[in-house]
């Protein structure tokens, strides 16, 4: 186990478990994880190896058991009317027979249905009544010559989710925890390697969560197939339920008229909406204007009496077209349903999830790590839905006096919920604060400025605050930097022909902030500082360094990190930059300084030296020496013609991609990489 699990079994004992479980015990079950993690809880929530192994027979054997499988239904009644009384694992809902006055219900995959329920149990567990919930139940026959009595009876039902918890001790034990190993608890909670994942990736996967813990929170995430987009909504948490976007209506969603029947707004915390792009999906008008007022006012109408709800939204959906495509040729919102691509709509969303920074989900993503038993942390984030934490950077931070009600709610909805999830028991720095309404205020700027795009009745805002110096801080979102020509166009500028259109008063990337240098036309190169967030794509060796590199007959690069292949890749990449930046005819000599590898010292010298094997066929003289105090930090390239370029992060600047994975892009192309966030200086030496 890492250091990390070590800690976390410490400080929650019995709460966590080994995330890589799930997969071993869920064979052909098809339940959410929640469900298999409660019984994993019950038996493996643990670090004792041996005890493990007993817990994962103990589940498989009650899921071989008691899960019932819509094909081995027959069998399973027959073992209840053998039996007289047996357990079964499914999901049940209940409905009230107006005609008897009685509450049925009917077991999902079990296929039996009108079973009698007391009225307690259905006061205790109100979600029996919309959509159903995963119960353990015990069930009995008794046959009765009477054909209306069922003979099916209900002896004993226990929805699957936690029935108690100890927040203070959950806050508590927070403060043993540093910032990041927190969220690295967070990210194996979900299921994921963090190690796979950068700090922005990590916050984006987190925000995922506000839902569960902030009441009528609005969120929308648009991105490539893949991406895990629907996870946590459907598997997460038994307070969350997802829906096919087109099997909703008025009645299911808010009330039914005629029986006065509440949707589901009333019983779960968030509601999620699949698939939710799609232009040619025909929408209801009415759902459309009644979600629009729901998730505005958090109240919908039903005749004459208006009821409220706590319910949170969220939208995921496909998209088909790149993020370049979409800002030259529509906006981020152009895959959606005709009747809900409306500005009054979209206004209501307090947060847009860029779904083309998330990875396509890959098997060496998955955590074998310990986190939470998710069905514990759905609770706890539940029960977080009563605090808020909305004020919490008034102390360091104000908002622009330009930014709207609208805008400041969703910026203060963000940040209250990712306050929450990170720093339950207080106490952030002024950075971790900032880099939190940082992240807060281009998700809510993300919807606004394409709202711009689609309505020119909405005016420019200028997404800053201030600090307690009065220091503006101006904020972009990372599409803004990576495409300024084609992102602040707007639909008039199309219908009049300007391709080029910038709003005037638009903040504009500076180039040196924002723009790789490949994209940045140079006659000469000049001395400048260079800065890439994270997930900035469009960089590339050759765009970076080409122009500071043409011209050297000799370079040295230092870098302690040259020893892993990735990293023993990037360095070989770096020489193809130099291949591509010299002439033909010419030969430059690269040397590398680095520190030796101490347990694959050996692979590191047989990867040099095949390295400049290649590269003497290209006219590059390479060779390599370690530095054997071990002590180098320093990260530069030095080229014989008067430049040093300063590297905060070495050649280390992309994120985890598929190496391996011949017809993939990024592979292929640098450009088409997300990178990590780093600094470049450009440096004229005298």
């Amino acid at each position: 186990m890492s250091v990390l699990d070590d800690k976390i079994n410490q400080h929650f004992p019995g709460l966590v478990v080994r995330k890589d479980l799930v997969k071993t015990v869920k064979g052909n079950a098809i339940v959410p994880s929640y469900v298999l993690e409660y019984l994993l809880g019950q038996y493996c929530a643990t670090n004792d190896e041996a005890t493990i192994q007993t817990g994962i027979e103990t589940v498989k054997e009650i899921l071989a058991k008691h899960y019932v499988h819509r094909n081995e239904s027959g069998l399973v009644r027959s073992n209840i009317k053998e039996k007289g009384r047996y357990k079964v694992i499914d999901k049940i809902s209940v409905a009230l027979n107006e005609k008897t006055d009685a509450y049925e219900a009917q077991f999902s995959n079990l296929g039996i249905k009108k079973v009698l329920v007391d009225s307690a149990t259905v006061k205790a567990h109100p979600k029996l009544l919309v959509s159903g919930v995963w119960c353990i139940a015990d069930i009995e026959y008794e046959f009765a010559e009477d054909k209306n009595v069922s003979p099916w009876i209900l002896s004993t039902l226990k929805p699957i989710q936690l029935s108690h918890f100890d927040y203070d001790a959950y806050v508590a034990a927070r403060q043993q925890f540093s910032t990041d190993e927190w969220i690295d608890l967070l990210i194996q909670s979900i299921g994921f390697n963090p190690d796979m994942f950068g700090r922005r990736s990590k916050l984006t996967q987190l925000v995922r969560l506000i839902p569960f813990c902030e009441r009528n929170y609005n969120l929308i995430e648009l991105g490539p197939k893949g991406t895990g987009k629907s996870h946590v909504y459907s598997e997460f948490s038994p307070h969350g339920i997802l829906v096919s976007g087109g099997e909703v209506t008025v009645p299911k969603l808010f009330v039914n008229n005629s029986s006065g029947k509440i949707g589901l707004v009333g019983y779960w915390d968030c509601v999620a909406f699949d698939e939710f792009a799609g232009k040619q999906k025909r929408v209801d008008k009415a759902l459309v204007d009644i979600m629009k007022n729901y998730m505005a006012n958090k109240s919908f109408s039903r005749g004459v009496e208006t009821l409220g709800a706590e319910a949170s939204m969220v939208f995921v959906g496909n998209t088909r077209h790149t993020v370049p495509y979409m800002l030259k040729h529509s906006d981020l919102f152009d895959e959606l349903p005709e009747k809900f691509y409306d500005s009054a709509f979209l206004d209501r969303i307090h947060f847009y999830i860029p779904g083309w920074e998330v990875d396509i989900i890959r098997g060496e993503m998955f955590s074998d790590g310990y986190g939470f038993v998710v069905d514990y942390l759905a609770e706890i984030l539940r029960s977080m839905r009563n605090y808020d934490y909305s004020d919490q950077y008034r102390d360091h931070f104000t908002l622009s006096s330009d930014i709207s009600t609208r805008d400041r709610d969703g910026i203060n909805k963000t940040f209250s919920g990712l306050m929450k999830i990170l720093f339950p028991q207080g106490g952030a720095t002024k950075d971790e604060i900032e880099e939190l309404l940082r992240f807060s205020i281009e998700g809510r700027k993300r919807v606004k400025d394409q709202l711009q795009r689609i309505d020119t009745t909405y005016g420019e805002v200028r997404f800053s605050y201030q600090d307690e110096s009065g220091k503006e801080v101006l904020v972009t979102t990372l599409e803004e930097e990576e495409y300024p020509g084609y992102y602040h166009r707007t639909v008039a500028s199309d219908e009049s022909g300007d391709n080029t259109h910038q709003a005037s008063d638009a903040p504009k990337a500076k180039p040196s902030e924002a723009k790789p240098a490949d994209q940045v036309s140079e006659p000469e190169p000049e001395e400048k500082h260079v800065t890439f967030q994270e997930n900035q794509k469009g960089v590339s060796f050759d765009g970076l360094f080409g122009p500071y590199l043409r011209g050297a007959n000799k370079i040295t690069v230092t870098d302690p990190y040259i020893r892993l292949f990735y990293q023993i890749r990037n360095f070989m990449e770096f020489l193809e930059a130099i291949v591509k930046n010299k002439s033909q005819e010419d030969e430059v000599a690269v040397h590398l300084i680095t520190v030796r590898d101490e347990f694959k010292g050996d692979l590191q010298d047989e990867s040099f030296e095949k390295i400049q094997e290649s590269a003497r066929t290209v006219g590059i003289d390479f060779t390599w020496e370690f530095d054997e105090s071990g002590t180098i930090h320093a990260r530069h390239i030095v080229t014989d013609h008067g430049w040093k370029i300063s590297l905060d992060r070495g050649l280390d600047i992309f994120q985890h991609y598929e190496m391996n994975e011949a017809f993939a892009f990024p592979n292929r192309m640098q450009e088409f990489r997300s990178s990590k966030a780093f600094e470049v200086t450009f440096i004229r030496l005298e």
